[in-house]
């Protein structure tokens, strides 16, 4: 049995799959960034989910062949890599498990781990890809530096743009209306408090901020479908500098997929997306994410194990897949 455990920045999702394809147990928890938990509490959150998929299970730590963690911000301080990489002792053997980027296990369920390259559009955005056994990143920089296409970036520029309508700067679209429609805004300048204020939720506000962004674009504003249109665009050339520095040939066509809460339940970004992807100088196959990110954590760490899945197995996870919920 594999263990699949898919980390970001506001849950944490764990499965646990055997040879055979079946999903013997998953669920979603806290959390677990060293970031904004501190090391000791992500460390018990993630012993804790651990423990839980296996007792959901009824299997003994024991019977895992192998598991891969990919956890957010690993691998972006040097300092702290050695830390991350001993979260998971207290509940598996340490030579059981590998550590990495939460990007890897997007990858691997997106493309099913062959080569190609995933954009990842979540609370945070970056691309990650491998081809002929060279591996390359782009983007992961964080909200304040970079993030482009994310969900943050797109609450971000949503903001902007109903600062703008609100002074004047800007036509006023549909946004302006209903944002203070649902954020129940009376004065504009109250959205300052929601974000700056002492008791401001601002992982939340931006959170909601993104939904109402897009929102307002599906029911017309030009200048929030806009945002949708540069955030697909950015997104795109995070997978072109990614191919570039994988020193993919032109001549070579490259599968691209992608995973992340930012594009789930959003054509419009979907949309954007793969336009930006053909308009590129190069050759590029958008495809549909065969499996989701924690799927994908446990198919690596099958591989990782040197006991990847036959394609029979591949076949039963897909079924499974598509009836079992769990998180994109």
């Amino acid at each position: 049995m594999f263990l699949g455990v898919d980390g970001g920045g506001t849950k944490t999702a764990y499965v646990l799959i055997d040879a055979h394809g079946e999903i013997r147990a998953s669920l979603v928890g806290d959390s677990v960034s060293h970031l904004s938990e501190g090391f000791e509490r992500a460390e018990a959150l993630l012993v804790e989910g651990v423990r839980s998929v296996l007792a959901a299970a009824k299997v003994e730590a024991s019977r895992i062949a192998f598991a891969f963690f990919g956890l957010p911000s690993y691998g972006e301080d040097s300092s702290t890599t050695s830390r991350l990489d001993a979260l998971p002792g207290a509940a598996l053997p340490p030579a059981r498990f590998r550590c990495g980027n939460d990007m890897i296990g997007s990858w691997a369920g997106a493309l099913g781990g062959a080569d190609g390259i995933s954009v990842i559009s979540g609370t945070g955005s970056m691309a990650y890809g491998e081809f002929d056994g060279r591996t390359a990143r782009a983007g992961g920089w964080g909200e304040l530096i970079g993030d482009e296409g994310s969900a943050y970036w797109i609450a971000r520029e949503g903001m902007n743009l109903f600062s703008r309508m609100s002074d004047g700067r800007a036509p006023r679209g549909g946004l302006h209306a209903l944002v203070r429609e649902r954020m129940k805004i009376g004065n504009d300048l109250d959205l300052c408090a929601r974000i700056y204020g002492d008791a401001a939720n601002t992982r939340g506000a931006f959170a909601q901020f993104a939904r109402l962004v897009h929102e307002a674009a599906h029911a017309g504003d030009v200048q929030a479908r806009e945002i949708f249109t540069r955030a697909g665009e950015e997104l795109a050339g995070a997978v072109f500098a990614v191919r570039r520095a994988l020193g993919v040939p032109s001549t070579i066509l490259v599968p691209v997929s992608y995973s992340g809460g930012a594009f789930a339940g959003a054509q419009m970004l979907v949309d954007a997306f793969t336009s930006s992807l053909n308009a590129l100088p190069a050759a590029f196959e958008c495809r549909v994410p065969q499996y989701p990110p924690v799927i994908g954590a446990a198919l690596h760490a099958a591989r990782l194990a040197g006991l990847p899945l036959p394609r029979e197995a591949l076949t039963n996870l897909q079924a499974h897949c598509a009836t079992a919920k769990l998180p994109r």
